[in-house]
């Protein structure tokens, strides 16, 4: 091959098409997914204190779950909510679910029904779990939540008087829960969690979040902020950890982990068009300045 050829040949790796790389790219989340490919996940130390703070929870210990997110973050976020509801119920605690986002009611509704509802069916809705739906806010609502629960909450999101659940009669603030736990990416989210109830109220909090968003909330862990689940990455470690002490999980929906495939074979694409421009652009470099 000639020199000019040889320029030619790094030329043409510099001025790509972009529809050819969409393509690798369309091609290297799909051959995953068509073929299943799935990748062994090893929960991390941020993960794993989440894991086993539920994990160690004595039966009937009080967790309360905060959905605050929306759809459009769903992919990312519904697979941790998924596992640690699972993870909750197995467990045999109280779950108490509530929401500082309008969106979260809906969500945390669908979810009872995908998850706890057909998956633990001796699960009762006001003994064992309550969702107190949606109130507006943002942290003001956690500030005041933290020294009188039923000052904001007076009813269920079914309309059903709070003292007349069983499980909400012990319950007078934030402080009798033994865990918090927030899953969304923006605001109010798992910083405001930390700020206005798990710091003055000296509570454990934790959460997941989506990948944009954890490094964030990184500076808080570990003194603030118990653990932190990070994407689909989380999502995936938690999930895999649950199946390996629970194997009963295994026929259960893991989406985290099925989406692990596909991410990590399109970024190793992403990886490999970037190592090759740029060894294209410093090659034809260094060969104008060795012809000039």
């Amino acid at each position: 091959m000639t020199n000019g050829e040889r320029k030619t040949f790094l030329q043409k790796m510099q001025a790509i098409d972009r529809r050819v790389i969409f393509l690798f790219i369309g091609l290297a989340v799909a051959l995953p997914l068509l073929f299943h490919v799935v990748f062994t996940e090893k929960i991390t130390p941020i993960v794993g204190a989440i894991f086993d703070r539920v994990e160690n929870l004595p039966e009937g210990s009080k967790v309360l779950i905060s959905f605050d997110y929306s759809p459009s973050t769903l992919p990312e976020i519904q697979p941790m909510v998924d596992a640690v509801l699972r993870h909750c119920a197995t467990k045999k605690v109280k779950i108490y679910i509530m929401g500082l986002w309008a969106t979260g009611q809906n969500i945390a509704d669908e979810t009872i029904k995908r998850v706890l509802a057909p998956e633990f069916p001796d699960y009762k809705y006001g003994v064992d779990f309550v969702n107190l739906g949606y109130k507006s806010g943002n942290q003001g609502l956690i500030n005041v939540i933290l020294t009188d629960l039923k000052k904001m909450y007076t009813t269920d999101v079914h309309g059903t008087a709070i003292d007349s659940i069983s499980m909400m009669v012990p319950i007078r603030n934030l402080k009798n829960f033994d865990l918090i736990l927030t899953f969304g990416g923006g605001f109010p989210g798992a910083k405001e969690w930390v700020l206005f109830a798990g710091d003055p109220g000296r509570i454990p909090v934790a959460g997941g979040v989506t990948a944009v968003s954890a490094p964030l909330l990184y500076p808080y862990y570990p003194s603030q902020l118990l653990g932190l689940m990070g994407g689909i990455k989380g999502a995936a470690e938690y999930e895999s950890e649950l199946i390996r002490r629970y194997p009963a999980f295994t026929e259960s929906s893991h989406p985290g982990i099925d989406m692990m495939g596909p991410q990590a074979v399109a970024h190793i694409v992403i990886i490999l068009f970037i190592v090759m421009g740029n060894v294209a652009y410093f090659a034809t470099r260094r060969r104008e300045a060795s012809n000039g």
